[in-house]
């Protein structure tokens, strides 16, 4: 674990019948989880946690951390890099079609609709 990482332990996360603790790391710095519903802060905890559908189809994974989960040092939050960087995931992508992919992964992802994760998180130094 780097110094710059910490972990959080995400108590009851998963459906009810799979409730269980678990582990992920954040960088120290990112803030903290908002309340299911608030603004989206950046936190990273859902998509450390498990990949949105949009990531399940292009990284073939559905637990986290995302592939595309990005730290941003000047903004000290995280970003969906499938938001801000789809051509960087998306190779084949033209970059003309950028746009068009963004507004399409912000709908899939429901950016700005607010925070729905539902995980309890404590911090362990």
């Amino acid at each position: 674990m780097g110094h710059d990482n910490h972990p959080i332990n995400l108590a009851g996360h998963g459906s009810l019948r799979n409730v269980k603790d678990q582990i992920i790391h954040l960088h120290r710095a990112a803030p903290a989880k908002p309340a299911e519903g608030q603004a989206c802060n950046g936190c990273g905890v859902c998509c450390a946690l498990e990949t949105c559908p949009a990531a399940r189809l292009r990284f073939l994974q559905k637990t986290g951390p995302c592939p595309a989960l990005e730290w941003s040092a000047t903004e000290t939050r995280y970003h969906c890099g499938l938001l801000s960087r789809p051509n960087h995931y998306l190779g084949w992508l033209p970059i003309a079609s950028e746009n068009i992919a963004r507004r399409l992964f912000t709908r899939w992802i429901a950016a700005g609709k607010g925070c729905d994760c539902s995980a309890g998180t404590t911090t362990q130094d």
